[in-house]
């Protein structure tokens, strides 16, 4: 019997997709062309149309309505792809509706909303409360790391969301891999990493050997198109963020670039 008869026309799976924050301190399009021109340094592939939310919670207080047609435009201009924005007031909505955006919305974590429930009253005393389990390692309140034991081919995204990311397999060429922690590549890392990802400024890269085209920590950029330092590039190496600066760092010493 044909394969096809047992085929569904549509299945809805659970995706792990990543998009980049854009945050405005200013909706005029002269500025921020040119802050955007100045950070890809004319890299006509710096982005590679990424999904990017929009974060209007920095713009002045009474700066006037926001040319959504015109930024849209421009961030595409830079290969990136905006799909929604984040911290809008409500009279922004519709016209943000209106260009094909969505609107995103903070909702409160679980363990906060139960928090903020009232406790069922009972007849018997309540028993003593249990002590608060410790975070897990890695990243600050985390729920493990997530490991990967196959190379990341050209092409793919890996996103560890909420934890530490480690990889005992090659990243190639091409490929991406994102966390909200820190990255350990017991290997040799290329392609684009990116760690810090929700704005954690202490997560760090490491890899047994650095080869990479594009690094990122809580989104600080640095790429390296003339390739990577060659003192750090055959042994166990870090990279940390330092102020607004990216840092290049041996394992094993104190050395940095």
């Amino acid at each position: 019997m044909s394969k096809s008869l047992f085929q569904k026309p549509i299945e809805i799976k659970i995706s792990t997709v990543v998009a980049v924050s854009a945050i405005l301190s200013t909706a005029d399009r002269l500025a921020l062309d040119a802050a955007l021109a100045e950070m890809t340094g004319g890299t006509t592939d710096f982005f590679e149309d990424d999904l990017t939310v929009i974060d209007v919670a920095a713009l002045p207080a009474g700066s006037g309505p926001v040319d959504w047609a015109g930024i849209i435009a421009l961030l595409k201009k830079y290969r990136l792809n905006p799909v929604a924005v984040r911290n809008a007031p409500p009279s922004m909505a519709a016209e943000i509706a209106a260009h094909g955006l969505s609107l995103e919305t903070a909702t409160k974590p679980r363990e906060e909303a139960e928090a903020a429930a009232p406790a069922p009253v009972k007849a018997a005393a309540p028993a003593p409360a249990a002590a608060p389990a410790a975070p897990a390692e890695g990243f600050p309140g985390n729920a493990g790391v997530m490991i990967i034991d196959t190379p990341v081919r050209a092409g793919q995204r890996i996103y560890a969301r909420g934890c530490d990311l480690i990889i005992t397999a090659v990243v190639n060429n091409g490929a991406e891999i994102i966390a909200d922690g820190s990255i350990h590549v017991y290997n040799t890392l290329n392609g684009r990493a990116l760690a810090g990802a929700s704005g954690n400024a202490e997560a760090r890269i490491f890899a047994m050997t650095m080869s990479p085209e594009l690094v990122s920590i809580a989104g600080v950029y640095r790429t390296f198109e003339d390739g990577f330092p060659a003192e750090y590039a055959r042994s166990p190496a870090q990279i940390r963020l330092v102020g607004d600066r990216i840092d290049i760092l041996s394992v094993n010493s104190a050395n940095r670039a």
